[in-house]
């Protein structure tokens, strides 16, 4: 999910209108093209790698504290997206089940909006700098959803968006049912200036069966896999930090929005109360 540059940022709020991941703007939101998988394309799976941190989700009711934060609200003061829900950290919307994280959208008003959902975050608990990032996840379907797996660089709060550095894992649309779409954005390769490294494809049955979303990341580039797969990979060209800034730690977001610039207009009311789940994150170096 993207978020804005602090200076697009203070001259979206002095008009009211902020956004996180695409700048409200009466032209047509830039679409991402498609780039074909830049080398490295061969696969590279580290098995000597450790468990260092993971959530099986497997006990209690509620999301560990000591893990997960949450992000409460609209995101109205910056991190927001023109999206129709009101994130909370309630249990109808946040809760353990049958061993899976259920981040649960609503049809019900709250803070203004006519829907509720969840935005879980690691900020302030843990970050990781490489690694093998491994999410199993089974996503919402529906016109309206805008699941997203995603991680931001830890300096966000000092160097802002992007140059700390965004790297999408997931993210699927219900107006584009099995349409998956990986990106990376940083301060020079982002949507605002139409230089994002992304890459889309369709992947059979994300709202039937669980899948994992991994990535494969190191000072040399970012892979993106879906079962094993290897769809993407983003490389280091070797430009410096302004093009690759994924040399620093990054924390990890889990959220379910509706509407917004991604996720479309319109939504179908039917759909509620929709889920994503989340059977596991595991992240190894």
């Amino acid at each position: 999910m993207r978020l804005l540059p602090l200076f697009t940022l203070l001259t979206i709020m002095s008009l009211s209108f902020c956004a996180q991941k695409e700048a409200p703007s009466p032209a047509p939101t830039p679409t991402p093209t498609p780039t074909t998988p830049t080398t490295p394309t061969n696969p590279v799976t580290d098995t000597t790698k450790k468990l260092v941190w993971s959530d099986e989700f497997d006990k209690g009711t509620r999301p560990d504290t000591t893990k997960w934060a949450y992000n409460i609200g609209t995101g109205s003061n910056g991190w927001g997206n023109n999206e129709a829900q009101y994130y909370t950290s309630d249990s109808t919307n946040a809760r353990i089940e049958n061993g899976s994280l259920i981040i649960e959208a609503r049809k019900e008003s709250k803070g203004g909006k006519n829907y509720t959902s969840a935005r879980l975050l690691t900020q302030g608990k843990a970050s990781w700098t490489y690694g093998r990032i491994e999410i199993r996840a089974k996503l919402p379907k529906g016109v309206g959803t805008w699941p997203a797996i995603w991680m931001l660089g830890d300096n966000i709060n000092t160097v802002n968006w992007p140059a700390c550095g965004e790297i999408d894992i997931m993210e699927h649309v219900g107006k584009e049912q099995d349409m998956v779409l990986w990106s990376t954005h940083s301060k020079l390769n982002n949507w605002s200036l139409g230089t994002q490294k992304t890459y889309k494809s369709t992947i059979d049955g994300v709202s039937t069966a669980f899948h994992v979303y991994k990535i494969e990341w190191s000072k040399d580039y970012i892979q993106f896999f879906v079962d094993d797969k290897l769809y993407y990979t983003s490389p280091n060209e070797g430009k410096g930090t302004d093009y690759y800034p994924f040399t620093a730690p990054q924390f990890l977001l889990l959220n379910l929005a509706i509407g917004g610039n991604l996720g479309g207009p319109t939504i179908d009311d039917s759909i509620f109360p929709c889920r994503m789940e989340v059977d596991y994150v595991r992240i190894y170096q």
